[in-house]
């Protein structure tokens, strides 16, 4: 494969120049064999090389010049004159058959494209919340939603954060990773140390029905569980009713639907499930040897893995 496009088989956590964090780290997991969903990264240096092909470098560079940061409106002008530039460039010809055949390669309808920042999840600039991700995109959209991934680096609030950060003048670049979708019957978080007591032998998860935006957004409350590490024991089970889930639309990207009764008030996840789950986390921990925020979904009666990263809190 070329420089422009990675299969999560040849990534590591040594990429991130190349794959964000996000791609970096689903293709180190992928190595380490973790149930992750396959997937490829369309690397910052395509983006590089789209900017350079469509004449964009200078054009950005001069709308981030006129940004007054005391001023949140000269930010959203910026952020939307430089998404409209991006949105208006004509895809390179190479670029969009190559992607278009790795997307084919896939043998699915449906994938999760998510932006995955060069500067993504250090210690010194975690970007997650920055940057934005679509799911349930078909091959149609597929374009699309890569350009507006990358229009995302240019955010009102991605703009302000760089400014915070002291990283106006450091080379942040996008990836953007393509990964089949799990149309997840559950989904939610593992913290493998517990976050609030920062209890090293406690993890936690979190649970509830759909897909897992609605957690992460937090338009849901879902139900909690505290796991001891060494001997897989459940200290702690918090069930919390939900009321609605995001599901794939048949009509094309997301909505919300009801959830059924007689589901609204029962454990997200089964005391087998969980132990499953609290296995696959501590191994992802082992591997990586720091304590991890990790996303999973469960479909079909199989776990999968589709987001890790350090927890920056503690």
């Amino acid at each position: 494969m070329s420089d422009f496009i990675k299969n999560f088989t040849e990534l590591s956590k040594n990429d991130i120049h190349l794959a964000g964090g996000k791609g970096a780290s689903l293709g180190e997991m992928t190595q380490a064999g973790i149930p992750v969903p396959p997937g490829f990264v369309i690397t910052a240096k395509t983006f590089d090389q789209f900017l350079a092909e469509t004449d964009l470098t200078q054009e950005i560079e001069a709308q981030l010049n006129k940004v007054n940061y005391e001023d949140v409106a000269s930010a959203e002008e910026a952020s939307k004159t430089i998404a409209d530039l991006i949105h208006d460039a004509k895809f390179p010809k190479d670029l969009e058959k190559e992607i278009l055949s790795e997307f084919e390669k896939l043998g699915i309808e449906y994938v999760a494209v998510r932006s995955s920042a060069t500067a993504e999840d250090s210690s010194t600039a975690s970007w997650a919340g920055e940057l934005e991700s679509f799911l349930n995109t078909d091959k149609d959209h597929l374009l699309g939603n890569i350009k507006k991934c990358w229009a995302s680096l240019f955010t009102p609030r991605a703009i302000v954060y760089r400014m915070e950060k002291g990283m106006r003048k450091t080379k942040v670049s996008v990836a953007v990773v393509v990964q089949a979708m799990i149309q997840s019957e559950v989904s939610g978080i593992c913290f493998t140390v517990h976050p609030v007591t920062k209890d090293k032998n406690q993890m936690i998860i979190e649970a509830g029905y759909g897909l897992g935006e609605a957690i992460v957004s937090g338009q849901i409350t879902p139900d909690s569980y505290v796991i001891h590490k060494d001997d897989f024991k459940i200290i702690d089970i918090n069930i919390t009713e939900q009321e609605k889930k995001i599901l794939r639309n048949p009509d094309g990207g997301n909505h919300w639907i009801l959830v059924e009764k007689d589901l609204r008030e029962k454990q997200k996840l089964n005391n087998e499930q969980i132990i499953e789950l609290v296995k696959i986390c501590i191994n992802i921990e082992k591997h990586y040897g720091f304590p991890c925020d990790i996303e999973w979904g469960f479909a079909q009666n199989k776990f999968y893995i589709v987001q890790s990263r350090p927890i920056t809190t503690l």
